[in-house]
């Protein structure tokens, strides 16, 4: 879940998520010796022009690298704990919605980041989604509407938001 404080983004994570991120980012480190060995069996094996297996070690490499920097950064910014209270929907929180005024039809859904979803069973919207992006700031009670990647615009009515706390 991120909140930006002066253009600085802040990732909130109970501690189960971040140990779980952690974990990977280890299995991920303690796995390279092995993905450079395979690639030198590969190597070996001759012309690395048409060797498939040297090429998908290069690319199982590259997504590991990839994946890497990514949770190193990400764990960099992330504040381990719950994330501030709010009057308004922010990152963080657990929101229900309803939509086009039909009292029938509502969502309850986690606002914030994809690295949360294995630690929830929840939806998670991310906060730069159009849905995210329309009830950010927004109150209970607040109508909002936004255009779907569809195209049509909907409306939806905050009902609820607490802060997420798994």
């Amino acid at each position: 879940m991120s909140t930006t404080d002066g253009g600085q983004a802040t990732t909130w994570l109970s501690q189960d998520a971040y140990d779980r991120l952690q974990a990977e980012l280890d299995e991920l480190i303690a796995n390279r010796p092995a993905i450079a060995a395979e690639i030198n069996a590969r190597r070996e094996e001759g012309d690395l022009r048409e060797n498939g297996g040297y090429h998908a070690a290069r690319e199982e490499q590259s997504k590991a690298e990839g994946r890497i920097l990514y949770l190193k950064e990400f764990l960099r910014k992330a504040v381990v704990g719950e994330a501030p209270t709010s009057d308004t929907v922010a990152p963080g929180t657990v929101v229900t919605i309803q939509f086009d005024d039909d009292e029938d039809d509502t969502e309850t859904f986690l606002l914030g980041s994809r690295e949360i979803a294995a630690t929830t069973e929840l939806t998670v919207y991310s906060p730069e989604s159009a849905l995210g992006k329309a009830i950010l700031g927004a109150h209970r009670g607040d109508a909002v509407k936004y255009t779907a990647p569809s195209g049509a615009e909907i409306k939806v009515k905050v009902i609820s938001f607490e802060p997420f706390s798994g």
